[in-house]
């Protein structure tokens, strides 16, 4: 694993003897991966259950079906990261960088998702249903087709005109 990490960082900065990050398929549970970049990786149908990747640097990565149930991404950069059909389930997510990113049909179900940026992301076919939302900006994002069942959204940063039974006290 060191050998591929140390090869993308090569691959990312142009440099001699680098290449792309292809962990297609691999299993990577419980790894500790914090800090990491793995900026335009392919990660596709990779298990991450429980991988800690704290602050790591996954920009543009291919994170298509993969399992990152229970993981910790506190505090990553998944700017315009492809992700769709990707498992978040009970995902320690809070602060994640989310701009841009393809998160159609993604389950965040009981996800942790406070301070997340979900800016011109696609939500659509995703569940956030019991996720913890608190200070989320979803502002230009469409939420149409995403299920918020059960998510308090008194305090995210919702679209302009967006309403919603459970959005009691919103302040769009």
């Amino acid at each position: 694993m060191t050998e591929i990490l140390e090869a993308h960082e090569r691959f990312f900065r142009g440099k001699d003897g680098g290449a792309r990050a292809d962990l297609t398929g691999a299993d990577l549970s419980r790894t500790d991966l914090q800090g990491v970049n793995l900026s335009g990786a392919i990660l596709r149908n990779a298990n991450l259950q429980g991988t800690d990747l704290r602050g790591a640097k996954l920009p543009g990565a291919d994170l298509s079906g993969t399992n990152l149930r229970r993981a910790d991404l506190r505090n990553t950069d998944m700017t315009e990261a492809i992700l769709p059909g990707a498992d978040l389930t009970e995902a320690q997510a809070s602060g994640v960088e989310f701009f841009r990113c393809d998160l159609s049909n993604v389950n965040f179900q009981r996800a942790h998702l406070r301070n997340v940026n979900l800016r011109l992301a696609n939500v659509n076919g995703a569940r956030f249903s019991g996720a913890d939302m608190g200070v989320a900006i979803l502002r230009e994002t469409d939420l149409t087709g995403a299920d918020l069942s059960g998510v308090d959204l008194s305090t995210t940063l919702l679209p302009r005109g967006f309403a919603a039974p459970q959005a009691k006290g919103q302040s769009a």
